[in-house]
């Protein structure tokens, strides 16, 4: 059985919005609303939804790049929301990230030795033979030629750019990465060479991802459990299965019916579907969002690894158990 490696507890994350005179606050944007999960160790855990659902956020709150307004983050039992603690267990060396924009998150200015080799820096103190045999060890990982260690960003395609993003987050041995978009700015013959390699080192280094992604083809691809997110909340938990065969929020069924089919001779049908799907949509919004406009925050539990957002008629009975 799987141990548990990262787990999240009620995870907020609300921005102050200011206005008037003395510049108050006048509402807040819900980037996360009261999230929920559990990473185990070696799976990769998918984060799905549009832009603006709050996906991103919750990556960043993670790696330690924003901080949560209220919630528990537990690493391997540890909470690390509190600094000492995060101290203690030397998170930051553990979870390492993988950026959307492989061009911009690499420095043009330094060279491939000077980007892989800086987390190693401020972890381990490594010779310089040491840290350069540690730098080419880590380009014959993601496949990169060791005669390209002094070259610059601007030498590599994006593919290769994001293998070389991808070999600075490992460079720590970390136990998970955090994977925002990882190949959404890729080619597709690209993005499967990028996945597939991702699943290898996965194998190979037992390491667990955080994937975050609007792409939810990518993501059947790469993920174990699959958290389905809108405007802040979660709508759907579950497994592949669960989400891929079995969706029960019509936010889920939106997003499957908007996956491109290659099946010409059910395009008809496949369009017919999605067309169904969006007159459900807008002819029972109110069922399943509230009047804010976001998802009800209740999940109820569809069986062990099912789980999905409450509608309006199953609201009242979750409020009294919850009071």
């Amino acid at each position: 059985m799987a141990k548990e490696l990262l787990k999240i507890e009620n995870l907020k994350v609300h921005y102050p919005i200011r206005g008037g005179f003395f510049n108050r606050v006048v509402d807040k944007v819900y980037a996360a609303d009261g999230v929920s999960f559990v990473i185990e160790e070696g799976e990769t855990y998918g984060l799905v939804g549009e832009s603006g659902s709050g996906k991103t956020t919750i990556g960043s709150v993670v790696v330690g790049l924003e901080k949560a307004t209220e919630g528990q983050i537990f690493y391997k039992g540890l909470d690390i929301t509190k600094a000492s603690n995060r101290k203690k267990i030397n998170y930051n060396k553990d979870v390492q990230m993988i950026f959307q924009d492989s061009m911009s998150s690499l420095n043009p200015r330094k060279t491939i030795f000077d980007i892989i080799t800086e987390p190693i820096h401020n972890f381990e103190k490594l010779s310089k033979e040491e840290t350069e045999k540690r730098a080419k060890e880590l380009l014959d990982i993601v496949g990169l030629p060791q005669r390209t260690l002094y070259q610059y960003p601007f030498q590599f395609s994006g593919g290769q750019r994001q293998r070389i993003g991808i070999a600075r987050a490992i460079s720590t041995n970390p136990k998970l990465i955090v994977a925002d978009e990882p190949v959404s700015a890729l080619d597709l013959s690209v993005q499967a060479q990028v996945l597939n390699f991702m699943k290898k080192i996965q194998k190979d280094l037992g390491i667990s991802f955080l994937f975050i992604s609007h792409d939810l083809g990518v993501v059947r691809h790469m993920t174990n459990n699959i958290a389905v997110m809108h405007l802040g909340r979660f709508v759907e938990l579950g497994n592949r299965e669960d989400v891929f065969n079995n969706p029960q929020h019509i936010y889920t069924k939106r997003l499957l019916a908007a996956i491109p089919q290659m099946d010409v001779k059910n395009r008809a049908k496949n369009k017919q579907n999605r067309l169904d799907i969006e007159k459900e949509y807008q002819d029972n919004h109110d069922f399943y969002y509230g009047t804010d406009g976001r998802p009800y925050p209740f999940l109820k539990e569809i069986s062990k690894t099912h789980k999905v957002a409450v509608n309006a008629d199953e609201l009242k009975n979750f409020e009294k158990e919850n009071k």
